[in-house]
């Protein structure tokens, strides 16, 4: 994880129970990340540039946001819109954990524009109950917790999107997807990538020569494929690598020339999904 700040919110007092990581999200790297668990702790009263979305994953916590109270237990999330004054404390004895983002403003503006929305997408709710949003919350802040490229981006715009279309003031349907069109497009999306394998392949740079959006390209691949983006990507990637290991090429060496950052990336990707080591595949190759 890539941890800029990790700081004890006990502000120094021992067995306060208050733990706190910071990061930045390895895509959208304009937005951080908080995961943290209080028990005693209190925020003041302020406000963020950015939205402030959390995800509740134990306990219970209490809010003041602009002149409502509110309370926030397990599950559910918490929307705070750009510039609104609110505090936190906790809400149950036990105190409560939470993942949150802070998205910029121009980060949710430009999601809600390639869904159609033409505004900055404003949410009246501050408390949503909605488990299917928060199943995705937690897939998404997990995915850039641990540094997952290939997931980390899909998850989170997916994330997006459903608090946008599902919550926001404005309400518009989904777009439509085209299997013949998806079929087209996906040639295209696959030249892009054996193009340049080894690469930086965000999902922008697969939208733009196709003249879609980022939401289409996902949608593309899971009609076509049955596999995510990152998923397709990685396992092309297996494949290169495979075939070098079979070429004689060293593991270290493959694992730099299929796009991994390392031999240790390449095992574990390997043997999640081929049940084998790259070793041993290797080594079944030579014998």
């Amino acid at each position: 994880m890539n941890v800029l700040n990790r700081i004890d919110h006990g502000l120094g007092r021992p067995g306060t129970g208050n733990i706190t990581a910071f990061w930045r999200h390895p895509r959208f790297r304009d937005m951080g990340l908080l995961k943290a668990r209080f028990t005693v702790y209190r925020y003041d009263l302020h406000t963020h540039p950015t939205y402030v979305i959390a995800l509740i994953t134990h306990g219970c916590e209490r809010l003041r946001v602009g002149r409502r109270q509110e309370v926030a237990p397990t599950n559910t999330v918490i929307v705070v819109n750009p510039e609104e004054c609110h505090d936190g404390e906790p809400g149950a004895e036990t105190g409560w954990a939470y993942r949150t983002f802070y998205p910029s403003v121009q980060l949710m503006t430009d999601i809600a524009r390639e869904l159609g929305i033409n505004e900055i997408p404003l949410f009246p709710r501050v408390v949503i109950d909605d488990p299917p949003l928060a199943r995705s919350l937690a897939t998404a802040h997990q995915a850039a917790e641990h540094d997952n490229d290939e997931n980390a981006e899909a998850s989170m715009l997916i994330a997006v999107r459903h608090l946008i279309v599902g919550h926001a003031c404005r309400r518009q349907p989904p777009e439509p997807c085209e299997r013949s069109g998806a079929s087209r497009r996906l040639v295209l999306y696959r030249d892009i990538i054996q193009a340049d394998i080894t690469g930086d392949l965000d999902l922008q740079l697969l939208a733009s020569p196709a003249c879609v959006t980022r939401f289409q390209v996902i949608r593309d691949f899971k009609r076509m494929t049955g596999l995510t983006p990152g998923a397709y990507i990685r396992n092309q990637r297996l494949r290169l690598a495979s075939r070098l290991i079979e070429q004689g090429v060293g593991l270290a060496e493959a694992a730099v020339e299929s796009g991994f950052s390392d031999q240790s990336h390449l095992s574990r990707a390997f043997k999640n999904t081929h049940g084998i080591t790259p070793r041993m595949y290797q080594q079944a190759i030579r014998d």
